[in-house]
């Protein structure tokens, strides 16, 4: 590539500004000549990786290259680059050093060890929507509220959240029956399980109801692709990692705009929580009390109530922002994606079915948790469906100390990033990845599978806190569809395009057709 071809790559983007950005390449011009007289000893340190930045020239090349990667083709951009130079590959963007791991001993050694929680500098750019809550914080910070938020996330309260995700499951197939009178196709299944999943987010774990179901939220749904798009767009483009660059820049603005619309939203689902807790009476006494394990947004508010200096407005805000988001967006795709590959495959549905039937038989009452847990083949749809489609296709960690992996060794300040997505098509781990197999988690497959090498909800300390709720959630809503509902995807898996954001987006999805079993108004009344 020429300099002109370099110049010409950089006036073809509409949203970047021409002169911030050669201002970027000369600051970066004058730190390669700076680290070409100070930085010997990493220079020989990366000699030693498979890397595909060898000089500053493919530095540049590579993350102007990247910049112009749509969101839908960044997993085979990677993929590329793990089967050019294996599992573990180094990449230099700008003034970042990257190494991409894809083998389950590597990741293992990451995620494993409680020395590397540091999330990589991708995840600063969530904090003006997220701020530093637990998906962004690291040390003693994550590590107090991580102890302090899992007991919310208790077993004991899960089971009070049962009624709630059998009354929102059994509201989505009433929605559903509806959309589909007169034989009318589905054409997006997803958004209406998108809102059925943040209906069960703020009662349960916010204790308030929000009605999306009944079209009262579409802003806040919106808002949140719109940030969504625009965060993955500025992790891949270097100029815009720049903060002045980022916010007069087009993305930066409407970013912003949106971005109001999410913490609007949530001061609203807090200040209706605080409002609800004061009118309500407290049944318990006070020895009781303190043996009670409080639900999310309650431990949160009452901690506030409490001693303020711990437990500040913005730091609830910076909570409920994190668990709004991955709480409903993660799990609304993995349904999508399920629902999607049942209706294509008659014989799982009439598998699933065929379990449900034992467990409920010609009875139309609510599932309760010892249903739920009695699902085990629906489980291991969902399993081989976030083995498919994990919702977060790629994470990272900014390494404060060395990393030893097999004959390598990581030097600090480098940033570590491995694709679940790409880990579960690993052929030699899972034969024919790209079939839809849910025998593959059946428990004789699972023995001797490598611990790291299914990662849907991350793995080791810092592992998704919620997946037990979120499995729940799953099995309670897709079950309540095929117990009242007949699935037919008009497609085939082909038809399902995913785009790589912070979560996996369905940018394309086949249509569906849904028949009632029953009179679904007198089911589910």
């Amino acid at each position: 590539m020429t300099v002109l071809a370099v110049f010409k790559h950089i006036v073809a983007d509409s949203n970047t500004f021409l002169w911030p950005t050669l201002i970027l390449l000369i600051l970066f011009i004058f730190y390669c000549l700076k680290e070409e007289a100070h930085a010997t000893e990493r220079r020989i340190q990366i000699s030693k990786l498979p890397t595909v930045t060898k000089t500053h020239w493919d530095n540049l090349v590579i993350s102007l290259k990247l910049s112009r990667v749509h969101p839908r083709d960044m997993v085979d951009f990677f993929s590329d680059l793990f089967k050019n130079n294996g599992p573990l590959v180094h990449i230099k963007l700008m003034l970042r050093d990257y190494v991409i791991i894809n083998d389950p001993d590597y990741i293992m050694a990451l995620l494993s060890n409680p020395k590397h929680i540091t999330k990589g500098p991708d995840y600063r750019m969530l904090e003006p929507w997220l701020n530093k809550g637990l998906l962004t914080s690291t040390g003693e910070k994550w590590h107090s509220r991580r102890k302090l938020l899992t007991n919310t996330f208790h077993f004991k309260i899960l089971e009070t959240y049962i009624p709630a995700l059998n009354k929102h499951s059994r509201a989505l197939v009433k929605n559903l029956t509806k959309a589909s009178e007169n034989d009318e196709l589905i054409r997006d299944v997803g958004s209406h399980v998108t809102l059925c999943a943040l209906d069960i987010v703020c009662e349960t774990i916010m204790g308030v109801n929000i009605k999306s179901q009944e079209g009262k939220s579409s802003d806040y749904v919106n808002a949140i692709k719109t940030v969504s798009n625009i965060l993955i767009n500025r992790i891949i483009t270097f100029w815009l990692w720049n903060e002045t660059i980022f916010n007069i820049s087009i993305n930066g603005r409407a970013f912003y705009k949106s971005l109001k619309i999410l913490h609007d939203f949530t001061e609203n689902v807090i200040r209706e929580r605080r409002q609800n807790l004061k009118s309500e009476k407290n049944p318990t006494s006070e020895k009781n009390d303190r043996k009670r394990i409080y639900s999310f947004l309650d431990l949160l508010i009452g901690i506030s109530k409490e001693n303020p200096s711990m437990m500040t407005d913005l730091d609830i805000r910076e909570e409920v922002d994190t668990f709004l988001f991955e709480g409903h967006d993660t799990s609304s795709i993995a349904m999508t994606m399920a629902l999607l590959h049942i209706g294509m495959n008659q014989n799982i549905q009439h598998n699933i079915r065929d379990e449900l039937n034992e467990i409920f038989g010609d009875s139309d009452r609510d599932a309760t948790l010892d249903d739920l847990n009695a699902m085990s083949y629906l489980g291991r749809v969902l399993k081989e469906t976030m083995r498919l489609y994990p919702s977060v296709t790629g994470m990272s960690r900014e390494l404060n100390q060395p990393l030893q992996l097999k004959n390598y060794i990581i030097p600090p300040g480098f940033i570590i990033g491995f694709s679940p997505h790409i880990l579960h098509r690993n052929e030699s781990i899972y034969p024919d990845p790209e079939v839809f197999n849910p025998d593959r988690f059946l428990p004789e497959q699972c023995i001797g599978r490598h611990p790291y090498s299914y990662i849907p909800f991350s793995a080791g300390p810092r592992n998704c806190i919620g997946q037990k709720f979120a499995m729940y959630q799953m099995k309670t809503v897709i079950s309540t569809i095929l117990r009242y509902m007949k699935l037919e995807t008009l497609g085939t898996q082909k038809d399902i395009v995913i785009s790589t954001q912070l979560i996996m987006r369905a940018d394309s999805i086949p249509s569906m057709k849904i028949t009632p079993l029953y009179n679904n108004n007198n089911c589910l009344a």
